[in-house]
């Protein structure tokens, strides 16, 4: 299991990959790396609202809910999605398009447009989850 301070770590690194690929023309890895950025700083989160030591905790509980690539989910169940769907709306209204399958996407799909609006609206919902 892993620590709600390495999964903020590793949410940020991600974004900044995603910042690398972007300045080098990979626009759709950089989109794909926004996306899990926001996932896992979204459970990050969750693991502070519900006081978890780790994500997901040990013991014999049913954690499958949490375990999902679904950003939709996760932000129910961060206790912040009537904040980030308000506050944060055009953010979150680009960002939550992203899928984990959208890595079988064609290669050029993304536009250096596209990838910019997900990279600032990534940053910009890393800082709202990440307080």
């Amino acid at each position: 299991m892993i620590s709600p301070s390495h999964l903020r770590e590793i949410a940020r690194a991600r974004l900044k990959d995603s910042e690398v690929l972007y300045t080098n023309g990979r626009y759709d890895g950089a989109v794909y790396l926004c996306g899990y950025a926001v996932e896992v700083a979204l459970k990050a989160r969750i693991c502070k609202t519900l006081k978890w030591t780790e994500f997901p905790p040990k013991g014999s509980g049913d954690y499958r809910s949490f375990k999902v690539h679904d950003l939709a989910i996760l932000l129910k169940f961060t206790g912040l999605e009537a904040k980030i769907k308000t506050k944060f709306f055009s953010d979150w209204s680009i960002v939550e398009l992203w899928s984990s399958e959208s890595r079988y996407n064609p290669v050029g799909t993304a536009s250096p447009a596209d990838a910019q609006n997900m990279i600032d609206s990534t940053r910009n919902l890393l800082k709202a989850v990440l307080l």
